[in-house]
């Protein structure tokens, strides 16, 4: 409605329902995303051993954070390195 203008650098992401929001940021995946953040992990196995979380588990939910944006998986030999791309969420309805 022209009342807010999206800043540059400002992510903007949609959800279909509030039920597909509350999945994809839930506690655990806010936790992560705050752990990766702190930790910066060298690798997945890393992240895994930091959250105690098992590697299949863990791949799967970054991929889906990473189809958001909030994460990038950054490929480097042979090793994915999760990087959080934001910690902090404001939401919005219409």
């Amino acid at each position: 409605r022209g009342e807010y203008r999206k800043k540059r650098n400002e992510p903007k992401v949609w959800f279909t329902s509030m039920k597909s929001l509350a999945e994809v940021l839930s506690d655990k995946n806010r936790a992560l995303l705050h752990i990766i953040s702190d930790t910066k992990p060298e690798s997945l196995q890393d992240l895994a051993k930091a959250t105690g979380r098992q590697p299949g588990n863990l791949s799967r939910t970054l991929k889906t954070l990473e189809s958001y944006g909030f994460v990038e998986l950054k490929k480097k030999n042979r090793t994915v390195k999760p990087v959080a791309k934001a910690t902090e969420f404001e939401i919005r309805t219409a």
